[in-house]
């Protein structure tokens, strides 16, 4: 791993666990995190999840500031025209619920909330897809108090982000994930499930096809693979060995995946990490002991490994996943897509009710085991285990035997692994760990005494956070004619905490002479100021909060409106519409440029390319060229947006934080990539930014582009309705990991720039995969799919900025494509027609027309049940 730049920090970083529920929390609280997040009813981007109610607020955020716990609730999905109402009413009420921060993606959120009160925290979603300094940047501006960065971002583009917004004065404090689950697609970009099932990940329904089989298809024909199937199911994070250098990096926060997931994953995860952060930083640099400090009554975890607990808890194999940078060959192993558990060793041999191996791992009767056949979308044979058999003579094998009938030993193969997926023990001690309704996890108090013969008793006691209580005696301290108060008999005293959420860290004795003072009114001081602490921890923090100040159905029309009639198209206008063509290749350029196309986006796989395409364009003379730099930027790649930029083209695609900087001047459009699904975040990247317009985010119906045309001036907006939806937008590269030996583009061989790859599915799908000149990959939807149903009327509302986009499509198809959009827009052309010459599928947004309707079974993801879904996080 290369160096980190960053220095080392003052404090440990914040131990941030999922909920799901109430036991989730209590299983957090009560191993030792820091801080929870969890969901409401709406808006947050795990719905499946049991979440809590808005009812639940005022209970839940009582009992964490008590413990001295912190509570986010994850606002992190897009906010749709007509629920922008609905976002204020939530904000309102978790403003004054007293929640620690809302966890937001979607930009016109962030504006709301400020419109709302001037302090109410903000973390910025890792949805939002900040990869970079710009990213921090730009959520500093939008109001935001912390970041949390892309899963993908490596631990020394970390400290490099660190370090970039040091330099600025423009840092924010940064949270990283740190264990759990990992998206193969970049979050807040991934658009599959929406594709293929009509269910949006941005707006958390996500099917999770990351997790289902694929066949690589190289040239159109399939590469042997052997059981490598799960092209891309990557393996769960695992930074516990690096949290030293996340901390050095500048992350001031390490959060926990899982809000899916059982209490007893959340209760075994967050106490093996507790315990790692405890051991690396014992001491914060006060010289106090650290908030952190462990304080439990029920012992040690019986001597297990933390990987072993890790793997019990939930894997699909454990990585650092991009912490130590990109390696394609390890991230995803492609062997199964849902929970293993601990490797237990290969069958060496199945002798009548005995099944033998040489275990890898601790193996008891109890224990619940799986047999993996290589083929893990099938049924599997596994159960408990009845009898461990003792060891032959001479040797470390063991025999396995099962109740009658609980496994089908004739389905079992030598050379078939073993996995462990139950331990009954280690789920007793995870669930006593937060059982009980007193407070099994307690944190560091510090005590301080004064006073004198003829005086009373000051008793002053802080905790971690800043809360002090102040009491006195009430009879004066007497001089001690035996056995004064020392220091030893005030710890003895005021160190019986049991049942509080408090043990006693440092004791400092300020008494003056040998004095004394009654046990029991050491008693009532110590009782006492707990109590004042727990009331000082729970009195509300107050943020501000301005009634009726928000606006948010109004403004951003109304602002939008006095700069939109400079806007290309205008906000009334009556010329006739030309589609905007996007295109991918040099005949697909021709052919729109033969077709006299007024505006051409070019979107190649190689920057170097574009000062040709530029020239080719200029030389017809008709068309203004616009120029798409990759979707993702991450620190060290300025070199591929000073390619597109020295082009020189007419306008650019601005597609991310960092290119409104990189491309000031021409004229500049907003993609889709940037989730612009409401009018407060259009007005962002209008009225802040200066684009020409923006583009609405795929997320959007009819009905929501609609009530979009409604808050935005529709000169503004620009509507696609023909493409091959580009679904999961993804660090990892198949190319790379498929069809070579290397971790990344140093060693790979560069496999993309010689063959064309496609990804079939379970119903014969092969939907195209295109590297882009960071290396990441785009898949894109096999079919493409078509809005035209709707054309006529965003028409009639005024929108006059669509867009046709090509992927492989031959120059005659080109052609035939724009020429039939050009009708249609006219009103030449029926839509019906449209769809059923090119066999498009008939959708827009997350809704399908009637024609080529789709569903989850057809697509093969019916085996995803909400039952099957939660087991599989």
């Amino acid at each position: 791993m290369a160096e980190v730049l960053s220095s080392p920090p003052s404090r440990p970083p914040e131990l941030l666990a999922p909920a799901g529920d109430w036991e989730c929390a209590r299983a957090a609280v009560e191993n030792g995190a820091d801080a929870i997040y969890f969901g409401l009813a709406r808006f947050n981007a795990r719905l499946r999840a049991q979440n809590f109610t808005e009812a639940d607020l005022p209970e839940l955020m009582t009992w964490l500031h008590r413990r001295g716990v912190r509570g986010y609730v994850a606002f992190n999905t897009l906010v749709f025209p007509g629920e922008l109402a609905e976002a204020e009413a939530y904000l309102r009420t978790l403003i004054a619920a007293d929640v620690d921060a809302a966890i937001v993606q979607d930009i016109g959120l962030c504006r709301l909330v400020r419109r709302l009160s001037p302090d109410f925290p903000i973390h910025a979603s890792t949805q939002m897809t900040v990869t970079s300094a710009a990213g921090v940047s730009c959520a500093r501006e939008l109001g935001c108090q912390r970041v949390v960065l892309a899963r993908e971002n490596s631990i020394t583009e970390i400290a490099r982000i660190r370090d970039s917004l040091a330099a600025g004065d423009g840092g924010l404090p940064l949270e990283a994930f740190v264990h759990g689950a990992l998206c193969v697609a970049y979050s807040g970009q991934c658009l599959t499930s929406e594709a293929l099932g009509g269910r949006s990940a941005n707006r958390g329904e996500c099917a999770q096809a990351c997790r289902l089989p694929y066949e690589l298809l190289s040239d159109g024909k399939s590469v042997e693979l052997g059981d490598r199937r799960y092209l891309l199911s990557p393996q769960d994070l695992a930074g516990l060995e690096r949290l030293p250098d996340l901390a050095r990096a500048g992350v001031s926060c390490l959060k926990i995946e899982g809000r899916l997931k059982s209490p007893e994953y959340v209760a075994s995860i967050v106490r093996v990490y507790r315990a790692a952060l405890d051991r690396h930083f014992p001491v914060e640099a006060s010289g106090r002991p650290s908030t952190a400090s462990r304080g439990r009554d029920d012992g040690a975890t019986s001597g297990r490994s933390a990987g072993y607990e890790m793997e019990m808890a939930f894997s699909r194999g454990l990585h650092t996943g991009w912490l130590d940078g990109i390696d394609n060959q390890r991230l995803v192993h492609a062997r199964f897509g849902k929970k293993r558990g601990v490797f237990l060793g290969t069958v060496d041999r199945v002798e009548g009710d005995r099944v033998w191996l040489r275990p890898v791992a601790p193996l008891k009767a109890g224990d619940g085991v799986v047999f993996d056949a290589g083929a893990p979308d099938a049924a599997e044979e596994g159960g408990r285990v009845f009898q461990v058999h003792a060891q032959r003579s001479g040797t470390s094998d063991v025999a396995l035997s099962f109740l009658s009938g609980a496994v089908d030993l004739r389905r079992v193969r030598a050379g078939q692994r073993l996995w462990k997926t139950s331990d009954p023990e280690l789920d007793r001690e995870l669930r006593q760990s937060f059982g009980g309704t007193e407070p099994r996890y307690t944190r560091p108090v510090s005590a301080e005494v004064h006073g004198g013969a003829g005086m009373p008793m000051t008793l002053v006691v802080r905790d971690g956070d800043g809360h002090v209580a102040r009491v006195a005696s009430e009879p004066p301290l007497d001089v001690a004619r035996s056995r004064p108060l020392d220091t030893d008999r005030l710890r003895e005293q005021f160190g019986r905490l049991g049942g509080t959420p408090f043990h006693l860290g440092e004791l400092t004795n300020r008494l003056e002479g040998p004095v004394i003072l009654p046990l029991s009114e050491l008693n009532r001081l110590r009782r006492a100021a707990v109590e004042e602490l727990l009331a000082a921890r729970v009195r509300p923090r107050r943020w501000r909060l301005i009634e009726g100040g928000a606006s948010a159905l109004t403004g951003p029309r109304a602002a939008t409106s006095a700069t939109s009639a400079g806007a290309a198209g205008g906000d009334g206008s009556k010329a006739p519409i030309d589609p905007i063509v996007l295109v991918r290749t040099l005949p697909q350029l021709e052919a729109a440029l033969e077709a006299g196309v007024g505006t051409l986006y070019c979107e190649f796989e190689d920057p170097k390319r574009y000062g040709d395409v530029v020239a080719r364009v200029r030389s017809r003379g008709q068309a203004a060229v616009y120029l798409a730099p990759p979707r993702v930027f991450k620190p060290g790649e300025d070199w591929i947006l000073k390619q597109v930029r020295a082009a020189e083209p007419d306008g650019f695609l601005i597609r991310n934080h960092d290119h409104p900087a990189a491309f000031p001047s021409g004229r500049r459009v907003g993609d889709f990539s940037l989730n612009v699904a409401n009018g407060l975040s259009a007005e962002y990247w209008l009225e802040r930014h200066g684009l020409e317009r923006v583009t609405a985010s795929y997320d959007l119906n009819a009905e929501q582009l609609e009530g979009l045309l409604g808050q935005v001036p529709a000169g503004r907006l620009e509507i696609t309705l023909h493409q091959h939806m580009p679904m999961f937008h993804m660090e990892h590269c198949v190319f790379c990991a498929f069809l070579s030996k290397g971790k990344d583009y140093r060693d790979c061989g560069r496999p993309c720039d010689r063959h064309a790859l496609q990804l079939r599915d379970r119903v014969g799908a092969a939907h195209p995969v295109k590297a882009d000149a960071g290396c990441r990959n785009t898949v894109f939807n096999a079919r493409a799919q078509t809005g035209a149903d709707h054309a006529r009327r965003f028409v009639a509302a005024g929108a006059r900025h669509f867009r046709i986009e090509f992927l492989d499509e031959t120059a005659e198809e080109t052609r035939l494509y724009i020429d039939r959009y050009r009708r249609l827009l006219r009103g030449e052309l029926e839509p019906e027609a449209l769809w059923r010459e090119f066999r498009l599928v008939n959708q827009l947004g997350v809704t399908r027309g009637q024609l080529g309707r789709a569903t989850g079974s057809d697509l093969g993801l019916d085996r995803w049940s909400d039952a099957a879904y939660a087991a599989a996080w």
